[in-house]
């Protein structure tokens, strides 16, 4: 089930393209996790279809291989590309995937922290994502990044200018080694330094 002490979820997907966005999310999402490509459902069965701890799979998969999916509904979420979840479905978790980045990643975020109660049924989070490394304001700044909130927003609601708000945000992209602003939503979330319904 694990690689490397890992546990693995496949993503199951014949869009080679969807699947690859797919995985750099849900890696960012969950980073204990390692997330295998798969193209269709005869490799899945191939590399040993429970060894994985999820299965992300397109919709029209899941229709095509109906009883296979509701026998491992638990372990199922649907890649659905509508929002509205169709009635043939009704039995499955799903997601959307066809929302801005954003939204998708705040839906995972609400899946895992639906499923797992804010991990305790993952694996321990790796030493450096779990260690305190952000100062208290650094945690503030951050906060306010995650619920949307522009520099000018950052410096006003903190009483501070906006180059410290500048000079913060580069602290925490240099000590996180992260970038992009999903990301560090991701990060926020699953440390609690943000409430998933403020993003």
């Amino acid at each position: 089930m694990t690689s490397g002490g890992r546990p693995r979820v496949a993503i199951l997907d014949s869009n080679t393209l969807a699947a690859m966005g797919m995985k750099q999310i849900l890696q960012n999402v969950l980073p204990i996790m390692d997330a295998v490509v798969i193209s269709s459902f005869d490799s899945l069965v191939e590399q040993g279809a429970d060894s994985f701890a999820h299965y992300f799979v397109a919709m029209n998969i899941v229709l095509e291989h109906r009883q296979f999916f509701l026998d491992h509904r638990v372990k199922t979420i649907v890649l659905s590309p509508i929002a509205d979840g169709n009635a043939q479905l009704a039995d499955f978790r799903s997601i959307c995937i066809n929302v801005p980045e954003k939204q998708l990643v705040r839906s995972i975020l609400m899946l895992e922290q639906h499923a797992h109660a804010h991990g305790k049924n993952l694996p321990p989070m790796p030493k450096i994502l779990e260690s305190k490394i952000l100062s208290d304001r650094e945690i503030e700044v951050l906060s306010l990044i995650a619920q949307g909130f522009i520099n000018k927003e950052i410096a006003d609601k903190l009483n501070i200018s906006q180059t410290t708000v500048v000079t913060h945000r580069q602290n925490i992209t240099y000590k996180l080694g992260i970038k992009s602003v999903s990301a560090l939503t991701i990060y926020a979330v699953m440390h609690g330094y943000v409430d998933i319904n403020k993003i």
